[in-house]
């Protein structure tokens, strides 16, 4: 698998190089509204083609799930998983908290996770047995047990607005629960955060399945728990996501599937 984490990691970088020197500069007629607060700009488009042309130069017959183009499953050996610029709006408004993230799906089961935030230059990265890695250092995920201590991140729901009800019964009874909230507003580094131990745990509604990926493998090698809520590994499939380490991913299952049931 190293020849695949490697090419998974230039793909990431030669990316990120495009993010970077275009973040905050977006002009209006770069910018397309897909659906209600979900936007994609040419820069979505020019990174995602510049990742799938690097991998299918090495890896020709692989097939690929992409947000902006080739977006639906399909079963295969191999299957690389791209989020080409996690955090679009943020992007869009200069705001530096942004990612690409690219996964390697072999046989139905996660193999390979990039997470690159070109902003700082921090490359997270897994593979299965291996380990997760922060620019070559190991990352493990947070030793926290006592939830009133932990520090939880978060989405919102802005693309499926069915889920703000429920969503703010959760949001309110937290934050009676833990230390405090954060929404940075890309999944990629919420869940590469939850890996290297910056926050204990994570949950979000309705993602697709390049938000969560590459994450979940990071998270997993950095000794900490994924599953949706009802504390399944479906949450591919359904979008629905909690991380943490062991203690807290427990804690907030037993929080959320309540409002599910």
């Amino acid at each position: 698998m190293k020849d695949y984490l490697s090419i998974g990691i230039q793909a990431a970088k030669l990316a990120g190089t495009i993010i970077q020197d275009r973040i905050g500069t977006i002009s209006t007629d770069e910018i397309t509204q897909k659906s209600v607060s979900d936007y994609v700009t040419d820069v979505d488009v020019t990174s995602e083609k510049t990742i799938i042309e690097h991998i299918k130069k090495f890896f020709p017959s692989h097939q690929i799930m992409a947000e902006e183009s080739s977006n639906s499953y399909q079963k295969t050996e191999y299957l690389w998983i791209i989020d080409p610029l996690d955090g679009t709006t943020n992007f869009i408004h200069g705001f530096p908290v942004v990612a690409v993230s690219i996964a390697l799906m072999h046989k139905g089961n996660i193999v390979i996770g990039v997470v690159y935030d070109p902003t700082r230059d921090e490359l997270f990265y897994a593979e299965q047995g291996s380990g997760a890695f922060l620019n070559e250092n190991r990352i493990k995920v947070s030793s926290i047990k006592n939830a009133s201590l932990s520090l939880i991140s978060t989405g919102f729901p802005f693309r499926n607005k069915q889920y703000i009800d429920q969503y703010m019964k959760i949001f309110r009874e937290l934050l009676y629960s833990v230390s405090d909230l954060r929404r940075p507003g890309a999944a990629a580094i919420d869940l590469a955060y939850v890996a290297s131990g910056r926050v204990d745990g994570f949950f979000e509604f309705a993602l697709s399945p390049w938000d969560i990926a590459a994450g979940s493998i990071l998270i997993k090698e950095a000794g900490g728990t994924v599953s949706d809520f009802e504390c399944a590994e479906t949450y591919l499939k359904t979008g629905h996501i909690i991380a943490g380490n062991p203690e807290i991913h427990l804690f907030l299952v037993n929080k959320i599937r309540n409002y599910f049931l």
